[in-house]
């Protein structure tokens, strides 16, 4: 159990309190009395079939203000980027091009040895 002290006098019990606060939550929440104890088997079958279609548009468009939102924080998102200057990529490109010659000259010449160790040189 998880105590809190909340002044000098008073230690609160965490668990205690989050189960009072679960229980004030479920006594607040009511049913609305128009509808409490009624069904939807009185109506016809064409009004059913609407409230289905109102359902499927909602669900269309919060589809696409989904993907719309997505789009717009990838967009803020790249804006924060910091893209680096030209003279950066040039320095950065001829750095990686002399890394990679390196390693290339590096592996050869062990890849040279191994092979005159093996031949008995």
């Amino acid at each position: 159990m998880a105590k809190f002290v909340k002044s000098d006098r008073e230690i609160l019990d965490i668990d205690e309190e989050l189960n009072k606060l679960k229980q004030s939550k479920k006594t607040t929440k009511k049913e609305n009395p128009k509808t409490k104890g009624k069904t939807n088997e009185k109506k016809g079958s064409k009004e059913s079939k609407k409230t289905v279609k109102k359902k499927d548009t909602k669900k269309k468009v919060k589809k696409h203000s989904k993907i719309i939102t997505f789009f717009k924080e990838v967009k803020s998102e790249i804006s924060k980027v910091k893209w680096p200057s030209k003279k950066d990529m040039v320095k950065y490109s001829i750095a990686t091009i002399i890394f990679i010659l390196f390693f290339a000259i590096f592996f050869y010449l062990i890849d040279l040895i191994i092979a005159l160790l093996k031949a008995g040189v």
